[in-house]
């Protein structure tokens, strides 16, 4: 795996509270990493021990198989979930002050950000005072403002936060974007949806702890423990003498559309599913099986209550 960002064995504490305690992940070079984890788990914490707003107090982060360093801040955006525009400002001149600060020339930052603007719908503001955007508009403005120097590393803690739906969809799309032409994201959120429909991996912190890590698509599957949702048109007597001895009846089985009853399993991981399925056909008349992959928010909320 090329991997862009590595944090290894990073603790951080504050007066009284240990905020990260011995945190490890890695982070593929152009994944969108969703890094989750409930209020107060550390999330913030370790964001910003990895831009350097703040230093770990042991471990290390390494960008691109080096050290972290203050010149290496240049090739990373950070959206923070803590907006802060100055109000005063025109929009236009805000955005062009926060292209400045990460190096731009006053050219390149005008026509690129201009193309921003057009794109998301804001060209008409580039003049206006950034009092008068809306939440969603002045959202926008720092999305801008965190992308436009083209880094290779994007942060955004909480990006949709206060967006409509639509806009949310557009902003996910732009991230979507970001990543197909080489930028790798960090994607900070409670929205399990989300993480669902646009991160590649994750990682979940707990009280200080990294207690989860891995691809969403192996981890949903290996959560999900080979349960399977059956369909099939004998009666349940038979039913369960069939899986008797193979596969274990999760709950109450129920009537469904069209005369057929509807039962959940789980097959133990050494019994060959092939072999369930065949005897089932045999015998219950099988209409439908299909593997129950739990949803994120289900992970979430069983690693952090320790069941998963």
């Amino acid at each position: 795996m090329d991997t862009i960002l590595k944090v290894e064995n990073v603790s951080k504490s504050y007066t009284g509270h240990k905020a990260l305690e011995d945190v490890s992940l890695s982070v593929p070079r152009g994944a969108v990493y969703g890094l989750l984890g409930p209020n107060g788990a550390g999330k913030t914490t370790l964001i910003r021990v990895i831009t350097r707003i703040t230093l770990a107090d042991k471990g290390r982060v390494l960008l691109d198989g080096k050290v972290i360093s203050e010149e290496d801040i240049f090739h990373i955006g950070y959206m923070p979930e803590e907006r802060g525009l100055y109000k005063k400002m025109r929009v236009g001149e805000q955005a062009m002050f926060f292209a400045r600060l990460k190096g731009m020339s006053k050219s390149d930052a005008e026509a690129r950000l201009k193309g921003w603007f057009e794109r998301l719908e804001l060209a008409d503001w580039w003049n206006r005072k950034v009092e008068d955007l809306s939440k969603g508009m002045a959202q926008k403005v720092q999305f801008i403002s965190t992308v436009v120097h083209e880094p290779k590393l994007l942060i955004f803690d909480e990006p949709f936060s206060g967006f409509d739906p639509i806009n949310a969809d557009r902003l996910k799309q732009e991230i979507l974007g970001l990543r197909d032409r080489g930028a790798t994201i960090i994607f900070s959120t409670h929205n399990m949806a989300s993480v669902e429909e646009i991160c590649d991996h994750i990682t979940l912190i707990n009280k200080s702890h990294n207690i989860l890590s891995g691809s969403v698509e192996e981890i949903r599957r290996e959560a999900g423990g080979n349960t399977f949702n059956v369909i099939y048109a004998s009666n349940d007597e038979q039913f369960t003498a069939a899986t008797e001895g193979i596969a274990s009846l999760l709950g109450e089985s129920r009537g469904v559309v069209g005369g057929y009853r509807e039962a959940k399993i789980l097959i133990p991981k050494d019994e060959d599913v092939r072999s369930v399925i065949s005897r089932l056909n045999d015998t219950c008349g099988l209409r439908s099986i299909s593997e129950v992959i739990p949803s994120m928010n289900d992970i979430f909320i069983r690693a952090v209550n320790g069941t998963l």
